[in-house]
């Protein structure tokens, strides 16, 4: 294996030292490399028989629509995997409905899922791999159904209102930021962004929200005759 730089940490390698990495990475087969941004890191309709990890710099998972229109699935960063359910599943190689495209220079690291569930492993430590990526399988399931949540509201207010709804209970306050700009938002809601910047402007002056760019605050609903409150 080339030599590798420092891995940041993931969720793959939880429960497994740093001094054992070496060893785990040669026992995969495991190989890295640069890119630059606008890469693209898994192309939809490739097949996919690797596990990614990246291991610097920022991506999207998208899908692209036959009419070119992009909707963004996910954001990564370092220590985040792709390509894993497709790797994982049994069979022949599934193809990708996804393309994962790169927000800027970085590398990534790649190991054949064939080798992960290979039974005649010397590593002491491959148990932990495997329970590792159950549990990364298992997670991403959950957040799967948490926008599919978002995405069964029927209007784009009321998406919008369960995203940042959302998001304000898992970071445990009403005041929060999200990892999207309004045309990213618009994509991961499925919604036109001028659709979405009137649901915004309107949650605003009902005295719903108050946001700048990507931080937002829930408030409670203005009175009749209250005045408005201003920007963050």
């Amino acid at each position: 294996m080339h030599h590798l730089p420092k891995l940041p940490p993931s969720p793959l390698f939880s429960g497994i030292e740093a001094g054992e990495l070496p060893q785990l990475l040669s026992c995969l087969g495991a190989r890295w490399n640069k890119f630059s941004k606008g890469a693209v890191l898994l192309d939809a309709g490739e097949p996919v028989s690797q596990v990614a990890v990246l291991v610097a710099g920022r991506a999207q998972v998208l899908r692209e629509e036959y009419s070119g229109e992009r909707t963004i699935l996910a954001e990564l960063g370092p220590g985040d995997l792709f390509g894993e359910a497709f790797a994982c599943a049994p069979g022949p190689a599934q193809l990708s409905p996804v393309t994962v495209l790169a927000c800027g220079e970085g590398a990534v690291l790649r190991f054949d899922a064939a080798r992960l569930f290979s039974g005649d492993s010397p590593c002491s430590f491959h148990p932990q791999l495997v329970g590792n990526m159950m549990g990364i399988l298992a997670e991403k399931n959950i957040l799967l159904n948490r926008k599919i949540g978002h995405l069964s509201k029927r209007t784009t207010r009321e998406k919008l209102l369960s995203y940042l709804s959302e998001q304000a209970a898992l970071q445990g306050s009403e005041h929060f930021s999200i990892p999207f700009d309004q045309q990213q938002l618009a994509d991961y809601l499925c919604v036109e962004r001028s659709g979405l910047s009137v649901a915004l402007n309107r949650l605003r002056r009902e005295g719903v929200i108050r946001y700048c760019k990507n931080r937002f605050s829930l408030c409670t609903p203005l009175e009749e005759g209250e005045p408005e409150k201003g920007g963050c």
